[in-house]
C-alpha cells in the first residue's frame, strides 16, 4: 500500500504527523492531566477543566516530535497555566483592593450624609401624589414660574401655589420623621 502522503510537502506531512501526535496525546492524558491538577494544585474540578483545556491550547503550537516524556511536559504547561492564574488573580484583586480602600478613604462623613440626605429627599418626592408631585417638581426643578405651570397643567395659580406648599409640607413631615 503507498503512502498516501508521500507527494506532500515535508511541512504539511509534519503538521499532520503532529496533529495525530496530538490526538493520541489528548485521549491518552487529558483524563491523567485532570486528576494530576486537582491531587496535586488541590484545585475544583471545573478550574481543572479549564487549565487542561488552556493546556491543549496551549501546546497547539507547540512540535509534539521532540518531547520525550509527554506527562512530564505536559504537567509542566499545566502548571505554568495554574501560576500564571494566580498571579493574574493576585494582580487584580490587590488592585480593587487598592481601589476599595482610596474610596473608603476620601469619604468625608459630612458628605456621605449630604448624600444620604439628598436620596431621603428624592425620595419622599417621588412618593408625593403625582398631581402634587408635578407642579413642585416644575416649580423647583424646571424653574417654572406659578403662572407658567397654571398654563401648562390647566388649572389655577392659587392651586399652583397651594399644591408647591403641600409638596413642602409633606416633604418637611417625611424628612423629620
Amino acid at each position: 500500500m503507498a503512502d498516501p502522503n508521500a507527494d506532500a510537502p515535508e511541512e504539511l506531512v509534519g503538521d499532520v504527523l503532529d496533529a495525530r501526535a496530538l490526538q493520541v496525546w489528548h485521549s491518552s492524558h487529558s483524563t491523567w492531566l485532570h486528576g494530576f491538577l486537582v491531587r496535586t494544585l488541590r484545585i475544583q474540578p471545573a478550574e481543572a477543566d479549564d487549565i487542561v483545556q488552556d493546556t491543549w491550547l496551549r501546546i497547539l503550537r507547540t512540535s509534539l516530535r521532540d518531547v520525550e516524556h509527554p506527562r512530564a511536559f505536559l504537567s509542566r504547561v499545566a502548571v505554568n497555566l495554574f501560576r500564571d492564574r494566580r498571579r493574574r488573580e493576585h494582580v487584580r484583586s490587590s488592585h480593587l483592593r487598592l481601589v476599595f480602600d482610596s474610596r473608603c478613604d476620601s469619604i468625608d462623613p459630612s458628605a456621605m450624609a449630604e448624600q444620604e440626605g439628598n436620596v431621603e429627599l428624592e425620595r419622599a418626592i417621588l412618593d408625593l401624589p403625582e398631581s402634587i408631585r408635578d407642579v413642585f417638581i416644575l416649580s423647583r426643578f424646571r424653574s417654572m414660574t406659578n403662572r407658567d405651570i397654571a398654563v401648562q397643567l390647566g388649572i389655577s395659580v392659587k392651586t399652583v401655589e397651594w399644591r408647591i406648599g403641600r409638596a413642602i409640607e409633606l416633604c418637611a413631615h417625611r424628612l423629620r420623621g
